[in-house]
């Protein structure tokens, strides 16, 4: 059965929440938004494309940075409204320099930074 965008369960924005997934360590790498657009880009080009709810426009993770996502796998849940983009990860995936958002954890009732930012 060939892909079709409009199988998947979209919010009242057009949107659908895409978890990035480094494919080799597992490692969960962030969170953003996707519409049926990005996906189809995304798809076409191999470059993971987003789209930014705060500017309101396409994002091609790294175009800026250096930092691209090579898709490998895109994967939808049973419910078909939550996406999981397996990539192939140049450098950090965060903005803030880290390998991976998720780099804070509650550990006995304190937050504890489980990383500093890559040099690059």
């Amino acid at each position: 059965m060939s892909f079709d965008p409009r199988m998947l369960t979209f919010n009242d924005a057009g949107l659908i929440p895409a978890i990035a997934q480094d494919a080799r360590s597992h490692e969960v790498l962030m969170l953003a938004w996707m519409n049926a657009e990005s996906i189809a880009q995304t798809l076409a080009s191999g470059d993971v494309t987003y789209w930014s709810r705060s500017r309101q426009q396409f994002w091609v993770k790294g175009a800026t940075s250096g930092h691209v996502q090579k898709l490998v796998e895109l994967r939808f849940d049973c419910d078909r409204d939550c996406l999981l983009v397996l990539v192939e990860q140049t450098g950090p995936a965060c903005h803030t320099g880290r390998q991976s958002c998720f780099y804070t954890a509650v550990r006995e009732g304190e937050t504890v930074e489980l990383s500093q930012p890559i040099d690059d």
